[in-house]
């Protein structure tokens, strides 16, 4: 088993008023100093750990790193020097055998001295912040870019040799209808990148807009968002299209050209070891699940003391390891096996499970099939009944 390297980058040039991540606008004064604390923390994260009490498993400083992902906030907003050094240090660090190294772009941030250098630095795939080519909805959304920034990111990017493009949509955008997510999807064809994310608008407390709908305000025209019904028939349309046009659908919001997949993104679903460095980066060892503190400055401050500020450090149980099988499993499309997780997990294996799968299987939510079950393709749309119905 292989590991894999999460750096969390929790700048951006604004705050997206869907978003609900521990990330803001910040001085830019701030970038450097940033990066030279993850850098430190990489390569002194034995002992840092060991500081905080976390216990890393037998043989975890001998497994390869074979994906990297630099995500955010807006990584691309660092400098192409400062992400060199990230990666260098990486390097040095750890027993590497890269086989994808991901940078997360915005695409108004994309210029060809940017994505020259991030080839020449070693990045292997970009994941361009898309969510819509329509320019209202991206206006009401508080996002910087416009549709023409993702046409020209796109050729820069091909240009520059980039041929890993991942582009991210967002279903349920303020103002968005039928028409325009068609014409999202079309536009996106038009560009055909390699990987396609498609995530439907979450609302909660944790983002401006969220806390707007929650309140039955109008602001960030919360009016305008369309209906659950909508964004379910914007997630069946993408994907039909999707699946037409040659993208095969591995996870419930990812599809890929085959052979394309993320593989770090696989790792999580998968549940094998990764480590995150940067604020508010979160880890898996196997066995513990742990964060760093999220707030940048303070961050800083901690490694400049030789400390790292880990927060949320849980032991997990095997019954607590189960149910994340299930959960993240069945994310996947090609769904789990049972019988492996019984082996595994007795006697932590709930024997009405296979009576409730039975119950989910009658009433057409799920599949078997020779001792896997996955979600019915046509019931992905609802997958938070099953895991619930599973799990209670």
């Amino acid at each position: 088993m292989n590991l894999g390297i999460y750096v969390q980058v929790p700048f951006c040039q604004t705050k997206c008023t869907y978003c609900n991540f521990h990330t803001g606008a910040f001085s830019a004064s701030l970038y450097s100093p940033y990066a030279e604390a993850v850098c430190r923390e990489i390569r002194g994260y034995e002992s840092l750990l060991r500081a905080a009490r976390v216990e890393l498993p037998s043989g975890f400083a001998s497994l390869v790193v074979d994906t990297v992902y630099l995500g955010g906030g807006t990584p691309s907003l660092l400098d192409p020097s400062a992400l060199a050094r990230i990666l260098d240090a990486i390097r040095e660090r750890f027993r590497t055998a890269l086989v994808e190294v991901t940078l997360e772009a915005d695409p108004e941030t994309i210029t060809p001295e940017k994505a020259a250098a991030w080839k020449a630095a070693g990045f292997t795939r970009i994941s361009l912040g898309v969510q819509s080519f329509d320019d209202r909805e991206l206006v009401a959304a508080g996002r910087m870019h416009r549709r023409a920034d993702v046409f020209r990111a796109s050729e820069i990017l091909r240009q520059a040799g980039f041929d890993n493009l991942s582009f991210d949509l967002i279903a349920g955008l303020p103002h968005q209808t039928r028409a325009s997510w068609e014409d999202s999807l079309g536009q996106l064809l038009r560009l055909r990148p390699d990987h396609v994310s498609v995530y439907l608008m979450e609302i909660d407390e944790g983002s401006r807009l969220g806390r707007e709908v929650l309140a039955g305000g109008k602001r960030y025209s919360a009016e305008a968002l369309p209906s659950d019904d909508a964004m379910a028939e914007f997630y069946e349309s993408a994907c039909e299209r999707l699946s037409r046009a040659g993208y095969e659908h591995y996870e419930i919001s990812n599809w890929a050209i085959p052979g394309r997949e993320s593989r770090h993104n696989l790792k999580y679903w998968r549940r094998e070891p990764y480590l995150g460095f940067g604020a508010g980066a979160h880890s898996f060892s196997g066995t513990e699940r742990w964060a760093n503190a999220h707030e940048p400055a303070a961050y800083v401050a901690s490694l400049a003391r030789g400390e790292i500020p880990v927060e949320q450090l849980e032991r997990l149980s095997p019954q607590q390891a189960l149910e994340e099988e299930i959960f993240l499993g069945l994310r996947q499309l090609k769904g789990i096996d049972l019988d492996h997780l019984e082996r595994q997990y007795n006697p932590w294996f709930r024997g009405d499970l296979r009576r409730r799968i039975a119950e989910l299987e009658s009433q057409g939510l799920v599949l078997s099939d020779g001792g896997r079950i996955r979600l019915a393709p046509e019931r992905l749309a609802v997958s938070n009944e099953v895991f619930v119905a599973l799990m209670d």
